[in-house]
């Protein structure tokens, strides 16, 4: 639902990290597949009014997901980690940079993890990351 997105961006940025602490800003990144079957990416448009609040752009294509790989929740707790494994790729060296990492749902946090494994990689110094929901792994609940 593309019309709830500034609403919840806003609730969402009252939690972000003061305004001057963040280098980058990132949504998290789609498969160019996914992103045309869906028409938008929802963790940018949650990160737009968190950029606005933070004075900071959006950077969309500075991390892309290179495989198109199944959905999380639809996966059992065990696989999560070995179906999101090198699924990222980051574009540029962003050595020393703190990144706040945007995603609309988080299960288990293994796709949060990989991501920011691979923006570590590329010299990151510092990954937190913003999340507008936690959903509970049916073993959870």
């Amino acid at each position: 639902r593309l019309a709830l997105a500034d609403g919840f961006g806003k609730a969402l940025a009252t939690a972000a990290p003061p305004k001057g602490t963040i280098d980058i800003l990132l949504p998290m990144p789609l498969h160019p597949a996914r992103l045309r079957q869906r028409g938008f990416n929802q963790s940018l448009e949650l990160a737009r009014p968190i950029g606005r609040r933070l004075a900071i752009t959006p950077q969309p294509d500075l991390l892309e997901r290179q495989r198109n790989t199944a959905p999380q929740a639809e996966q059992p707790p065990d696989a999560r980690r070995r179906n999101v494994r090198q699924a990222f790729h980051c574009r540029t060296d962003i050595t020393g940079a703190n990144v706040l990492l945007i995603d609309d749902v988080m299960t288990s946090g293994a796709t949060l993890d990989e991501a920011a494994r691979t923006l570590k990689l590329h010299g990151a110094s510092r990954v937190d990351a913003l999340v507008l929901a936690r959903a509970l792994p049916s073993s959870d609940i």
